[in-house]
């Protein structure tokens, strides 16, 4: 893979990445930690986003970058749309009992941005009809977390290693369908049921900086973009050079 010129241009100390759809920051705290300096959009106010932010719609603001050739600025470009139109919850049980309402599905919209950005990117989403390959499919057990969390990763100019996906220790604790079970892992999402309390949620994810449950329950762990972000500079370095 060769590396455009204003890519290689933007992997100094800390090469840029773009963050879309970053509500409170969990993916990216963990490119933060990989070696990034990141920047965030969001269409709603995030005062407990870690780093720079700006509020825009997300694809609207990418749009604009383009067009100005600001892009530039940036070596990668991460995106976590609102999952709702094609999460396992939405088309399984929530469509099943005809609850919830329509979604908007984002993705080909956003790859179809991402792909005229030249970068390396990737779309982040959760188990699901999800319009994306599951190029990467990381799970808390991974990383030892308090939670299973499973997420896929569509990739392009990304070399990620992969991860064995190791057996759960048990169960996520809470409510059933009328029965409780106990275990190792918490259920960040929803309230009520036995779902995990924010400290809970906190803990099990290695997310401090926000106590808002709604952040929470829509972060992913800092740990899967560390692993990611990581693997990803080391790559784009590697190239660059």
């Amino acid at each position: 893979m060769t590396q455009p010129a204003h890519i290689r241009r933007t992997l100094g100390h800390r090469p840029r990445l773009l963050d879309l759809f970053c509500c409170s920051g969990g993916a990216a705290m963990g490119y933060h930690r990989a070696g990034f300096e990141v920047i965030g959009v969001d269409i709603s106010d995030r005062p407990n986003y870690p780093f720079t932010f700006h509020r825009a719609d997300a694809l609207e603001y990418l749009a604009a970058l383009i067009a100005s050739g600001e892009i530039e600025q940036y070596a990668a470009v991460h995106a976590s749309p609102p999952c709702q139109a094609g999460c396992a919850l939405t088309v399984g049980t929530n469509a099943s009992r005809g609850w919830g309402r329509e979604h908007v599905q984002l993705i080909p919209e956003l790859r179809t941005l991402l792909e005229a950005t030249g970068l390396p990117h990737v779309i982040e989403q959760p188990n699901g009809k999800a319009p994306v390959r599951k190029d990467l499919s990381l799970c808390g057990e991974m990383f030892g977390l308090g939670v299973i969390r499973h997420r896929n990763f569509e990739l392009s100019g990304w070399n990620v290693p992969h991860m064995p996906h190791r057996s759960h220790r048990g169960r996520v604790r809470g409510w059933r369908h009328g029965e409780y079970f106990d275990g190792p892992y918490v259920a960040a999402y929803g309230a009520g049921g036995g779902k995990a309390t924010i400290a809970e949620m906190q803990q099990a994810m290695g997310i401090t900086w926000t106590d808002v449950r709604e952040e929470l329950t829509e972060a992913i762990p800092p740990a899967y973009t560390h692993w990611i972000g990581t693997a990803a500079l080391q790559t784009l370095l590697e190239v660059a050079a």
